[in-house]
């Protein structure tokens, strides 16, 4: 691989990914590093991933974004949690909340118990236990560590906001920092004639943008990686056969609900994602059983409030790039593969791609074995979100239309199909590799979609009947009293940014 030294890095494409990439490596490599952004105004982003996971306020601390320009800016919401409606079945609903459930014991996840208890008594519902799903559909919401006066974990949080507009604070941040920005639009690429590595990007009005380390930020497009490098990708419609997506903004409801909404249709599902300022929504179908006129239709005829916006369409194939770095080329965000946004990982991944970018930057040079490594690590993250996201189609109970009864009855990867029958022999969970989604995550969705393992941990039988019940009551009564004393999501928004 080469040596050179990596001094001079361009970023190509704007948007959220492109921006997020450039801030992090200028806040911790901007000394050492010349970083150029190349973009342009007139081509369009993306920019429907409304929704985030809770390592995103990781990434505005280390940026040194305090939460309230955070909110200001970008019109932010609380996410305690997404709702699942009709996955299971038609009028059936849960939630994967985020946060922990219950109270473990050493070598035993509360999990275990409340199986205990649903195989040998009337067991109250798995989510009373979750402080976050009970002030979830309270609609409240404050900092909260603990639960007060205990060592349980408090209010775990993520943020609904504005894409775009995060986008374009991260452009100003970036950009105040030292970042340089080009407008225009990339004309041709030109590479090394003996190692086909990139040299530089040549721009429609001639200039020329040489670099030593090119970061594809070009969206579905993958401008540098494949068109350029033909680097490969990896098809998994096959486990994920939605293809399309109608994406439209409608008037903001009077008071947000701190949750994302997944509801389930005939032929896919929509998202309904409350901002201050409007609401984000969009239906995520495969073509095979739907047209773009009927998605556009049925998303327009399910909205919560008159639309704002004219709906969009969205092709996608959802899969990943054989490898997120080839070359000279690190593609972040959609350049390095499509994951559908149903756990919210979009942005997710760019910043963890970002933070691996960092993690394993070749200072002295591109070596073949940081790169493998970087590679490898990508493809396990990948894999491991992407068998999470095919769980909610798999263990569905609907057969009322083509699209379910294909989702219920396809094969699944080997990786997933392991991990369901652990569960459900053993009620067991393993978390592999670092992987984003922690076995309460799981377990939800698990149990939310219908699976109730055969078995449970024999160290339950440690406590009586009367002891569990008991166990049961006071979380309970500590969940509940924790929650009435909360404000509501509108006061906490409302507090925060005067």
């Amino acid at each position: 691989m080469e040596a050179k030294k990596i001094t001079k890095v361009v970023i190509a494409g704007g948007g959220t990914a492109g921006w997020i990439t450039a801030a992090l490596l200028n806040k911790v490599l901007g000394k050492s590093l010349d970083i150029t952004l190349v973009e342009s105004a007139e081509i369009g982003t993306v920019g429907v991933g409304e929704a985030s996971i809770p390592p995103i306020l990781h990434l505005n601390g280390a940026l040194g974004i305090s939460e309230k320009e955070f909110i200001k800016a970008t019109g932010a919401t609380i996410k305690l949690g997404i709702e699942f409606e009709n996955w299971r079945s038609q009028g059936h609903s849960y939630m994967h909340a985020f946060g922990e459930i219950g109270k473990d014991f050493p070598f035993c996840a509360f999990y275990h118990f409340w199986l205990k208890a649903n195989q040998t008594q009337n067991a109250p519902d798995f989510w009373d236990f979750s402080l976050n799903y009970q002030a979830a559909k309270a609609h409240k919401f404050a900092h909260l560590k603990n639960i007060p006066n205990t060592q349980l974990a408090g209010l775990h949080y993520a943020y609904h906001f504005d894409a775009t507009r995060y986008g374009e604070f991260l452009k100003e941040l970036a950009q105040s920092r030292g970042v340089n920005r080009i407008e225009g639009k990339i004309e041709t690429i030109s590479q090394c004639d003996q190692t086909g590595s990139i040299n530089a990007l040549k721009l429609e009005d001639g200039s020329l943008i040489e670099g030593d380390l090119f970061i594809d930020c070009t969206g579905l497009r993958a401008l540098l990686i494949e068109q350029t490098l033909n680097t490969g990708f990896e098809d998994w419609s096959h486990w994920l056969p939605c293809d399309s997506a109608v994406a439209v903004q409608s008037e903001s409801a009077s008071n947000a609900i701190p949750y994302t909404r997944s509801i389930a249709r005939e032929s896919g599902w929509q998202w309904q994602i409350p901002l201050q300022h409007r609401v984000g929504n969009g239906l995520v179908y495969s073509s095979r059983y739907l047209s773009d006129e009927n998605a556009k239709q049925q998303l327009l005829n399910n909205l919560p409030a008159k639309p704002l916006t004219e709906p969009r369409i969205i092709k996608f194939k959802t899969g990943r790039r054989l490898k997120q770095w080839h070359k000279n080329v690190v593609s972040v965000g959609l350049s390095s593969g499509f994951l559908e946004p149903l756990e919210s990982t979009s942005i997710h991944l760019i910043q963890s791609a970002a933070i691996r970018l960092i993690k394993f930057f070749p200072h002295q040079g591109i070596k073949q074995n940081l790169v493998d490594e970087f590679n490898k690590q990508s493809k396990t993250e990948f894999e491991r979100i992407r068998d999470f996201i095919i769980l909610h189609y798999k263990l569905t109970e609907r057969d009322d239309s083509p699209f379910w009864r294909l989702c219920k009855g396809m094969d699944i990867p080997s990786s997933l199909a392991k991990k369901i029958a652990l569960f459900k022999t053993s009620g067991k969970l393993v978390r592999e590799d670092d992987e984003l989604f922690a076995e309460v995550a799981w377990q939800q969705v698990l149990i939310g979609q219908g699976l109730i393992a055969e078995d449970y941990h024999p160290l339950t039988n440690a406590l009586t009947d009367n002891q569990l019940n008991e166990l049961f009551s006071n979380l309970k009564t500590l969940i509940n009293s924790t929650v009435e004393q909360l404000p509501s999501h509108s006061e906490f928004l409302e507090k925060i940014q005067n």
